[in-house]
């Protein structure tokens, strides 16, 4: 039985999404109509996607969109494997040190990234790999979140199961691939939902280590094509705005329910 929402919180609840569909909404108003007509809101005012037009020519998006999408796989990819392996190890395996390593991992999730960027630009130099999409995605392989996330999920699998798995012969990755992974399912599109959308948004670290079109992502490439010397109509900005936005909205208005619904199933078991 659901417990029944008090007016207040209902009230609430209410002013912060209109406090986030304000920005959003006149995005989208001024990315839809004439210069002119901007900010009079005026139900007269003509519809037009020229907008979306003039921006898409006056900026390399289609290279912009290649960028982040790859950017985006190559560091779920990465994720996805290096926190599954150190998790399962975590869970389910006793070696020295796992509580030390278990509390540096936890320590990790206190410290802000923008605190290592002098560290992390001063490595990627060393490795040559400044200006490339490489260099973005680099710091980010690792992820303390998803390791925790993981964990929690896989010390929650029955030990019967795994039990069972290895009556039948299966070795520890076996067990993994079989047993554990299949079983934490919704965890991993929590954490896939998170990862990407951060991802697809970052902009410090990506306007750091790129100067050149040819590797930066849409965040870094929206900022210079709303720089000062391009100059400023709002109507142009605002529809690359919407552009830059877009596949993310329309991922979360397709798949609210699972976002909801994953973060519920995996919420910190």
């Amino acid at each position: 039985m659901n417990a029944r929402t008090h007016p207040l919180e209902a009230v609430a609840a209410w002013l912060l999404a209109l406090l986030w569909l304000a920005p959003l909404a006149y995005a989208f108003w001024s990315a839809l109509h004439p210069a002119a007509y901007a900010t009079s809101f005026s139900l007269s005012a003509p519809w037009t996607l020229e907008n979306f037009v003039r921006a898409w020519n006056q900026a390399p998006f289609g290279r912009y969109y290649i960028n982040t999408v790859v950017l985006v796989v190559i560091i779920l990819v990465g994720q996805l494997i290096l926190s599954t392996l150190a998790a399962y190890a975590f869970a389910r395996f006793k070696f020295k040190g796992s509580g030390i390593a278990f509390a540096l991992v936890l320590l990790q999730l206190m410290i802000m990234p923008d605190v290592l960027i002098v560290e992390n630009y001063r490595m990627i130099g060393k490795l040559n790999l400044l200006d490339t999409i490489p260099a973005i995605a680099l710091p980010y392989l690792a992820s303390a979140f998803g390791i925790f996330l993981l964990r929690q999920t896989f010390k929650s699998v029955p030990q019967e199961l795994v039990e069972a798995a290895r009556v039948e012969g299966a070795g520890p990755l076996q067990i993994l691939w079989k047993v554990y992974v299949p079983l934490a399912r919704p965890t991993y599109v929590a954490f896939g939902l998170v990862s990407v959308s951060y991802h697809w948004n970052n902009f410090l670290w990506p306007l750091i280590v790129t100067n050149s079109v040819e590797s930066r992502p849409l965040t870094v490439g929206l900022a210079v094509f709303g720089a000062p010397e391009t100059g400023v109509d709002w109507s142009i900005i605002t529809a690359a705005t919407v552009m830059t936005m877009a596949p993310l909205l329309i991922a979360f208005l397709l798949f609210q329910r699972q976002f909801v619904q994953s973060f519920m199933r995996a919420g910190i078991r």
